[in-house]
């Protein structure tokens, strides 16, 4: 049979009112913390969550929603979001979207009925209305990655539409002329990267061929579909711009696929440094972003929102990213 609070009791002679205090997360005597702790462990008690909750109206659960947990880039993040809530002695319910707004929405609901404390999203939507469940309960959402273009709630993310300009800039600079890009329609984010290149290429004087901008989903398929209809038209780009990590990753499958060889007839350059670049020959130039210091910074928001719940305006952060050298942009 499992050990009760009463156990507790009878073991350290102590009364239900301070063992109660010590397993609600309030302060008790060195000496209390002690004698509770060591009966905690001799009798292998374990403290029941959803009672507690009830009692505290916390469960210590922060939920992340993600648009597509397949992807390695939500992935890392999980990673590096759990480590930095288990320090703070919180747990993490991930839930995925699937790249699709419903479930999403149904997502947001679904962590809402599970009494998370906070919410951590990378949006899949354009628009925040799916989120008003959420701010109706004063539960704090905290967006990382992706924006909205008006919004109310903290966000944590890159610079998109300047990291884009940089990245065409940096093709430019290398004699580029016939720059294409491979970009996702599905998010805000998506979207800044690609007025970042048009910005860009406009600067420059140099106009962009309809056929060059292929823009859709985020996927793995569309930036593999993307990159074999470039190749096939008959005044092909010298470079390419692939402005996230999974339509990167299939840009790429589709140049090793083709008689066509990286940099020596197509240029290119990605987002996101993980073991894509690491692996693939020759090494891809590409733009990075500070990953883990973007969750710290979301952890510590919807930290400090469920700490200090009064009222106060959205906090953005726009961090700043960095270009990693490769082997992958030839000079004109």
């Amino acid at each position: 049979m499992a050990a009760t609070i009463r156990d507790i009791r009878n073991q350290t002679g102590l009364s239900l009112a301070t063992i109660s205090k010590y397993l609600n997360g309030k302060n008790v005597l060195p000496e209390n913390r002690e004698k509770i702790e060591a009966a905690i462990k001799d009798l292998h008690y374990e403290v029941n969550e959803i009672a507690r909750g009830l009692v505290t109206n916390k469960t210590n659960t922060v939920g992340m929603i993600v648009y597509d947990i397949e992807s390695m880039f939500s992935g890392v993040l999980i990673r590096h979001v759990g480590d930095f809530l288990r320090k703070s002695g919180y747990a993490l319910l991930v839930c995925d979207s699937c790249n699709d707004e419903k479930i999403e929405a149904d997502n947001v609901r679904f962590l809402l009925n599970k009494k998370v404390d906070g919410i951590i999203i990378i949006p899949v939507a354009r628009k925040e209305d799916f989120l008003l469940p959420a701010k109706e309960k004063k539960v704090p959402v905290v967006l990382m990655d992706r924006s909205f273009e008006v919004s109310d709630f903290d966000c944590v993310k890159i610079d998109n539409r300047m990291a884009a300009y940089r990245a065409t800039n940096h093709l430019l600079s290398y004699g580029h002329k016939r720059i294409a890009i491979i970009a996702s329609h599905v998010e805000y984010t998506g979207w800044e990267r690609y007025k970042g290149y048009l910005e860009a290429m406009e600067q420059a004087g140099v106009e962009v061929p309809k056929e060059y901008c292929k823009v859709g989903a985020h996927t793995i398929e569309f930036g593999h579909e993307s990159m074999q209809k470039l190749l096939e038209l008959e005044d092909r780009p010298t470079a390419v711009l692939m402005t996230n990590y999974e339509t990167s990753l299939g840009a790429v499958m589709a140049v090793n696929e083709s008689s066509y060889d990286c940099p020596e007839d197509i240029s290119m350059m990605g987002f996101d440094d993980l073991i894509l670049s690491h692996v693939v020959k020759p090494k891809l130039c590409m733009v990075v972003q500070p990953m883990k210091e973007i969750c710290e910074q979301a952890v510590e928001l919807v930290l400090e929102q469920i700490a200090e719940p009064e009222e106060r305006p959205p906090i953005e952060l726009s961090m700043g990213t960095a270009m990693r050298a490769g082997n992958s942009i030839k000079p004109l």
